[in-house]
């Protein structure tokens, strides 16, 4: 192992990214803490806080999605919004060619969005099937019907 008093920062940091994309591969191999520690030559304690720091960044990625998501939401009703004010098809003094480009891309549009509410289906059958129920967010993990 190299001198901790010689390594820079960046390669510590380097070493640690490392170490933890390894922690989190082998916990997917479904390893124990204990085997992990012992391959990597690390304590428990090492491998406990790396997937947790683990965790916390996919957390934070997750979260980062989830505001794109809104932001793209709230300005897909804005663009809405503001086609339904402008009426595009009552525009008199727009020609053919434009009516016709206009009309194509609100069909593609639809298209796209229709697709993605289709994907709703997958992870909120609740809300797409009105046989399916919620889930219950009480219910632990064990007792949740498959």
């Amino acid at each position: 192992m190299t001198d901790p008093k010689t390594t820079s920062v960046a390669q510590r940091r380097a070493h640690i990214a490392k170490r933890r994309a390894r922690v989190d591969e082998l916990t997917r191999d479904s390893r124990t803490i204990r085997d992990i520690a012992k391959e990597l030559g690390v304590t428990k304690d090492v491998v406990y806080r790396d997937r947790l720091a683990t965790r916390a960044t996919r957390m934070a990625q997750y979260r980062d999605k989830a505001g794109q998501a809104a932001a793209a939401m709230a300005a897909l009703r804005t663009a809405v919004t503001a086609t339904e004010a402008a009426r595009p098809a009552y525009q008199i003094l727009v020609d053919d060619e434009t009516a016709a480009e206009w009309l194509a891309q609100l069909r593609e549009g639809a298209a796209a969005l229709l697709a993605v509410a289709d994907t709703f289906r997958d992870y909120y059958p609740h809300l797409t099937d009105p046989t399916a129920t919620p889930p219950d967010p009480t219910a632990t993990e064990g007792s949740r019907p498959s």
